[in-house]
């Protein structure tokens, strides 16, 4: 009753609610074949999994910052309509010229809109670290994702080999390709890290900001995330090869994708041991007011 009460001395009524669902439910059924296309692809490529993780990870985000609603009024609400605009004509080109990074993000752009037209900008500065980890609904485009996974995927693969002879492992390598007693890993297609280094980058992203850190430490750890994740990843395909070695074909492969999502867990502590140092260096690594932990 008392939030309730605050909130209604804020200028806040129910009718915001309403009109806010109201709106985001149109923009999503004019949208309605983008919205398809991109959980269609969450569901079904490996890659862009880390999809399904974004509204948990979203309303986590808004609830440790529900305190942020006493600032917020509805106000602002231009802003909403020039997101509108602006997503429906990114939506339009991307639907028209078959540019699918275009199509999926005027979409979301229109959708986000649609609700900021009905409660105003001091929603979006307050809760922007929030709607910011939606930017992981959109699927990354493949010319990115092969720019980006062909260089890290030798990278990977050599240094994945390195540790691995140096364990006393026999590892031979073709390029990105590993080989373990004759047998092609299948673990080749993988050393890249793209199946799980978004998934990776968004638990780093997670971590930075639900947690009351101090701005720079929040960069820092955000700039840091993808080589977290490449570590990650290669601290996951070193046992793998040795599974490979050891067991059986179908054994190693059901190893690699279990251990995918315990790499998300590494990831946390691996952030976890950078604040760590942090403090041990007696850096300043938190602040304690209220506003930014709620």
């Amino acid at each position: 009753m008392m939030v309730a009460s605050g909130l209604e001395k804020q200028g806040w009524r129910p009718h915001h609610l309403v009109l806010a669902a109201v709106l985001m439910t149109a923009g999503v059924l004019a949208t309605a074949s983008a919205w398809a296309d991109m959980f269609r692809i969450a569901w079904v490529d490996e890659e862009c999994g880390h999809a399904l993780l974004v509204f948990p990870a979203f309303a986590w985000l808004a609830w440790i910052r529900r305190g942020r609603l006493r600032l917020c009024q509805p106000r602002g609400q231009w802003l909403g309509t020039f997101m509108i605009a602006v997503g429906w004509l990114i939506w339009s080109i991307g639907f028209r010229k078959q540019w699918q990074p275009f199509w999926h993000g005027g979409a979301l752009i229109l959708v986000l809109g649609t609700f900021f037209t009905a409660v105003g900008t001091d929603v979006l500065i307050q809760f922007l670290a929030a709607f910011a980890v939606l930017a992981f609904l959109v699927p990354v485009p493949s010319l990115v994702r092969e720019a980006i996974s062909i260089p890290l995927q030798g990278r990977i693969a050599q240094v994945t080999q390195t540790i691995c002879e140096a364990l006393g492992m026999t590892v031979e390598r073709q390029n990105c390709l590993l080989t373990v007693h004759g047998v092609r890993v299948a673990i080749a297609e993988a050393c890249n890290g793209m199946r799980m280094v978004f998934a990776l980058i968004l638990v780093c992203y997670l971590f930075a900001f639900v947690a009351p850190l101090r701005g720079y430490v929040r960069f820092l750890l955000l700039v840091l995330s993808p080589l977290v994740a490449a570590v990650c990843n290669i601290v996951r395909l070193v046992p793998t090869v040795w599974v490979y070695q050891e067991y059986s074909q179908h054994t190693a492969e059901v190893f690699h994708d279990v251990t995918g999502w315990v790499m998300l867990v590494a990831a946390f502590l691996t952030m976890v041991g950078i604040l760590r140092l942090l403090r041990w260096a007696l850096l300043p690594v938190t602040h304690f007011r209220l506003v930014d932990v709620a």
